[in-house]
């Protein structure tokens, strides 16, 4: 079985922005090419899982998304690192429905663990909001990681808070 690196998106690999969608917008986060290339180096598959809200509130569409999403796969892509999939969540239950993908429900990740055969014991989740860790929580992932890069957070079920991405593997 192959092991994963769970990643959120806004916060984690891109500097949070209020729903974000156009490529001029979309900041890396310091830190994040060489963390990603650390884990693919000790084999685990890199994989994205964001909630998406923006799109059930018609702020953006599933193409602009998608067309942000390629995009940003091909900058990982010219430091030689491979995002295996980007699971996103459409949805908000105020909004549309009631979903098992939106986190902290686990449903992305349980998806990615079926199409890719994945060890989620041995797998890890980086996120930067609390609903990120239960959402890997309650797929059985039980190494995850806070990202906090203003050290604002005072409790968290992760394994640990970092405030740096490169904390979490140097």
């Amino acid at each position: 079985m192959k092991k994963a690196l769970f990643l959120d998106r806004d916060g984690v690999v891109n500097v949070e922005k209020e729903y974000l969608y156009k490529r001029e917008d979309f900041e890396f986060i310091d830190g994040i090419f060489d963390l990603c290339k650390h884990y693919q180096n000790l084999g685990y598959l890199i994989i994205i899982v964001t909630n998406q809200s923006g799109i059930a509130r018609a702020y953006y569409t599933e193409e602009d998304f998608e067309l942000l999403t390629d995009w940003m796969i091909q900058e990982f892509k010219k430091r030689n690192i491979d995002i295996a999939k980007v699971y996103h969540c459409p949805h908000h239950p105020d909004i549309n429905i009631k979903c098992s993908c939106r986190k902290p429900e686990p449903g992305m990740i349980l998806e990615a663990q079926k199409e890719f055969n994945l060890d989620l014991t041995h797998s890890l989740m980086i996120g930067d909001k609390e609903r990120d860790i239960e959402a890997a929580i309650n797929a059985g992932i039980s190494e995850t990681y806070l990202f906090d890069e203003i050290n604002q957070i005072r409790s968290s079920k992760a394994t640990k808070t970092v405030s740096k991405l490169d904390e979490i593997w140097k």
